[in-house]
């Protein structure tokens, strides 16, 4: 009898173990694709659950992809749901195809976070993207607040630095990918390829209070310069949006590393949590 009811305990807990094996969560932090278009690129790879919803849009001069996996999964790590985004790439698609992929990737997060408004964070091509989904149409009831690291708030404004004598390897690259996205060339196009530009631009969506709450990073050596933020932030404020800081570091950091500046990774989670 003894030996039998030592078996029946042996046997309950392979049994028991085995089954919270089977049963175990997947780890939140290790992301999961989801598809919100028939692309294959419109997908979106979260991490974390339960925590505040934050876009984040990477760059790449719209034509690749950038990794942004392990400071999704930082932010994930202090509270946030994060929805690693991808959209259409200029060898995909011209101009409005990637502000509509992230106006639908929001649409889609809305509908997950039963209707729960997010932050977004952009960097550098990635970054106008953000500003779009913060100022197009009335970008306040879309979301929360806006991050841009380096953000590229003027297509045109860069198309026109890289052709400047000396213009960095940088800046020229940055000048044939705005030709790319806006799909003709300016000065040898109509009103049309005029109109495309301008809509490029964040600044000619900016209407105040209707727009969302901006952080604008630069450094004083970015290959985009403070000026992108300073002009977006001066109509908006001139509009009535009193939520806008442009902030500047030293040195040449570009995009996602400027969160490895002093303090910055700090002061950003700070700027989001004071958003929700």
């Amino acid at each position: 009898m003894r030996r039998t009811l030592l078996t029946l305990v042996l046997c309950g807990t392979l049994l028991s173990a085995s089954a919270a094996a089977g049963t175990a969560a997947p780890d939140p932090l290790s992301g999961r694709v989801f598809s919100y278009g028939s692309h294959t690129r419109q997908n979106i790879t979260v991490y974390g659950h339960g925590g505040t919803p934050l876009v984040i849009l990477h760059g790449g001069y719209w034509s690749k992809d950038t990794d942004w996996s392990g400071w999704a999964r930082w932010f994930a790590a202090r509270g946030f749901t994060v929805y690693d985004t991808d959209y259409r790439l200029t060898s995909d698609a011209v101009w409005p195809a990637q502000r509509d992929d992230v106006l639908a990737a929001l649409r889609w997060v809305g509908r997950r976070e039963n209707g729960a408004r997010p932050l977004v964070l952009g960097s550098s091509a990635g970054g106008q993207l953000a500003l779009q989904a913060g100022t197009y149409g009335s970008g306040l009831s879309r979301v929360r607040g806006v991050v841009a690291l380096s953000p590229v708030a003027s297509p045109y404004r860069a198309w026109l630095a890289g052709a400047e004598r000396g213009a960095s390897p940088e800046r020229r690259e940055l000048r044939g990918a705005a030709e790319r996205l806006a799909g003709c060339v300016p000065d040898r196009a109509g009103a049309r390829c005029w109109e495309r530009w301008g809509d490029l631009a964040a600044v000619s969506h900016a209407s105040g209070p209707d727009d969302a709450p901006l952080f604008l990073v630069h450094s004083t050596g970015d290959f985009v310069p403070v000026v992108h933020s300073v002009e977006l932030a001066t109509a908006q404020r001139r509009a009535g949006l009193r939520d806008v800081t442009v902030r500047t570091v030293g040195g040449s950091a570009h995009g996602a590393p400027l969160l490895k500046e002093p303090g910055m990774a700090r002061d950003v989670l700070h700027w989001l949590r004071g958003r929700f």
